[in-house]
């Protein structure tokens, strides 16, 4: 029970980190928490946690929480900037990605000292298989901009000022089904089998969703925020 308890702080200290970068930094940073995350997410995804709930044991990887994230500033980016902000955040986004896995990989390459504790930890987190790395930057690239465009389908559909909350559920919910379907596939796909892939998709969307759905009220506050940047444009 102790990690479905912490899991629930550790989802509100996300949201609250969230909010509090964009209502300190404004637009700046929302592309900032966009490249921060994209970068802490590809990190937690490497531990494991059995998650109790209901008598069942759930086992599945952190990253998720703040993952949903990057969803919620493009978003917030769509709403209040426009899909070209949003589209830029998201290849923003894709460059700290790519950027960091380089530089980690080629500082792995250096020889350690002898005294050096730190090369065995490093390999561990950063040291992932290329087939791992392929399916996170094709899934985050794929899922992201079809996040922008379902999103701006929606508001034009709806209208910039009603229904704020099925356009950002309902694109947050396609893009992360076609993120999980992407990557897992790309990563899993002959390792595990049909049943066992099946069931590592379906947990990993529903928590996704899950923290999706929770974010919305997060969002509105979000966007009652009046910032000096807006309020002169």
């Amino acid at each position: 029970m102790f990690n479905l308890w912490w899991g629930m702080l550790f989802i509100v200290v996300n949201f609250a980190l969230f909010l509090a970068c964009y209502r300190l930094f404004g637009r700046a940073g929302l592309y900032a928490w966009i490249g921060f995350a994209t970068v802490v997410a590809n990190i937690q995804v490497t531990k494991t946690i059995e998650l109790s709930l209901f008598s069942f044991g759930i086992i599945m990887t952190l990253g998720n929480t703040i993952y949903t994230t990057i969803s919620m500033s493009t978003d917030m980016l769509n709403e209040k900037y426009g899909p070209q902000a949003a589209r830029k955040a998201v290849w923003f986004g894709f460059f700290t990605l790519i950027a960091s896995t380089i530089m980690m990989q080629m500082a792995l390459v250096f020889q350690p000292q002898e005294t050096d504790f730190a090369q065995e930890s490093l390999q561990t987190i950063f040291g992932l298989m290329p087939r791992l790395a392929a399916g996170s930057l094709l899934a985050y690239l794929i899922s992201q901009f079809l996040d922008v465009q379902v999103y701006g389908y929606l508001r034009r559909r709806f209208g910039a000022k009603n229904q704020f909350w099925i356009r950002t559920n309902v694109s947050t919910g396609v893009s992360q089904l076609v993120d999980s379907l992407v990557f897992c596939t790309v990563a899993f796909a002959g390792i595990y089998t049909l049943n066992e892939w099946l069931q590592i998709v379906f947990t990993t969307y529903i928590f996704k969703f899950i923290i999706s759905v929770l974010s919305t009220p997060v969002l509105y506050w979000a966007r009652s925020f009046k910032l000096k940047e807006e309020l002169h444009q």
